[in-house]
C-alpha cells in the first residue's frame, strides 16, 4: 500500500530538520509541537516517539536552540516557537557561533605558524642557495602569502591583478587597511565584465587614495611588497585544467625588476573598465 501525502511530509520535514541541525529525537519532538498547541513532556515523549528517560534532554535542547517554549502552569507546558522565527533565528545563531570559532582558529593558527616558523627556520640551519624563492600551487597556500605580505608591507605595493584568483585584491580588508596605514596601493586589473557592486569597490578603492587602473590582457599575476617581497602566478602549461602556480620570492633585485615591469604597463592603462 502506498503511504499517504501526510506521512511522506512527515518524512520530509523530519530530514530537512536534521539537515539544518537538529537531531533525530528534536525534529521528531519539534514536529509534533507544530501540529498541536502544547503538551507535556511525557505525553510529547509518546507521541514523538522519544525514549521517557530522553524527552527532558530533548525538551530543554530545543529550548536552547529556539524551537520550543515553556508555558508555566500548573504543570510545566511545552510548545513550539513558530518555524518562520525559529528557524531563522537558529540559522542566523549558527552562522555568528561559526564567524567566532574561525576567527579564534584564525588568531591560533597565526599564532602557531609564527612560532612553527621560527622553529622551522633553525632547523633548516644556514640558508640554501635558493632559499628567496619558492614554488607554491595550492591556491589556500598562496592566498596565505599574499595576506601575510598585505599584513607587513610598509611603503608601497603594486598588483597585476586577473581572475581566477586566490584572493581578489578588490575584495580584500588587508589591501584598504594597508592604504589607511600610509602604504602606496596600485592594482592594475585586467579588464573584465563587471556589476554595480564591483563598480562601488572600485570607487571606495580611490576614495581611500588606492591606485586602480585596467588594461588587456596582462601577461602574469604578480604582486610586489616594498619592492622586495612578493608573487609572480603562471598559468601551469602541464596541468589539463587552467591552474596558476605562484613563485615567491624575497629578493630585491627581482623586486625591483617587477615593479619597472608593472610602472611601464601602469603608464599604458586606463582609468576606465
Amino acid at each position: 500500500m502506498a503511504a499517504d501525502s501526510t506521512t511522506l511530509d512527515y518524512e520530509r520535514f523530519w530530514r530537512r530538520l536534521q539537515q539544518v541541525g537538529l537531531n533525530a529525537y528534536e525534529a521528531r519532538s519539534y514536529l509534533v509541537l507544530v501540529g498541536h498547541p502544547r503538551f507535556k513532556a511525557l505525553e510529547l515523549a509518546a507521541r514523538a516517539r522519544v525514549p521517557r528517560q530522553k524527552i527532558y534532554e530533548v525538551l530543554d535542547s530545543l529550548v536552547d536552540k529556539g524551537f520550543a517554549q515553556v508555558i508555566q502552569e500548573k504543570t510545566k507546558l511545552f510548545s513550539a516557537v513558530e518555524p518562520g522565527l525559529a528557524i531563522p533565528a537558529y540559522l542566523e545563531r549558527q552562522r555568528e557561533s561559526m564567524e567566532k570559532h574561525l576567527a579564534e582558529q584564525r588568531r591560533l593558527g597565526l599564532a602557531l605558524a609564527a612560532e612553527l616558523r621560527r622553529a622551522y627556520a633553525e632547523g633548516q640551519g644556514a640558508a640554501g642557495t635558493l632559499d628567496y624563492l619558492r614554488i607554491v600551487g595550492d591556491p589556500s597556500q598562496i592566498a596565505a602569502h599574499y595576506r601575510s605580505m598585505l599584513e607587513s608591507v610598509s611603503t608601497r605595493y603594486v598588483e597585476f591583478s586577473r581572475p581566477p584568483y586566490a584572493v581578489d585584491p578588490l575584495d580584500e580588508q588587508l589591501v584598504k587597511q594597508a592604504a589607511e596605514r600610509g602604504v602606496a596601493c596600485r592594482i592594475l586589473q585586467e579588464i573584465a565584465p563587471m556589476d554595480e557592486a564591483h563598480r562601488q569597490r572600485i570607487e571606495e578603492y580611490r576614495s581611500l587614495g588606492i591606485g586602480v587602473r585596467f588594461t588587456e590582457n596582462l601577461p602574469m599575476k604578480l604582486a610586489v611588497f616594498d619592492g622586495k617581497q612578493g608573487l609572480v602566478s603562471l598559468l601551469d602549461p602541464v596541468k589539463t585544467r587552467p591552474a596558476w602556480t605562484a613563485v615567491v620570492f624575497d629578493h630585491s633585485s627581482f623586486g625591483e625588476a617587477l615593479e619597472t615591469l608593472f610602472e611601464q604597463w601602469w603608464s599604458r592603462a586606463s582609468g576606465a573598465a
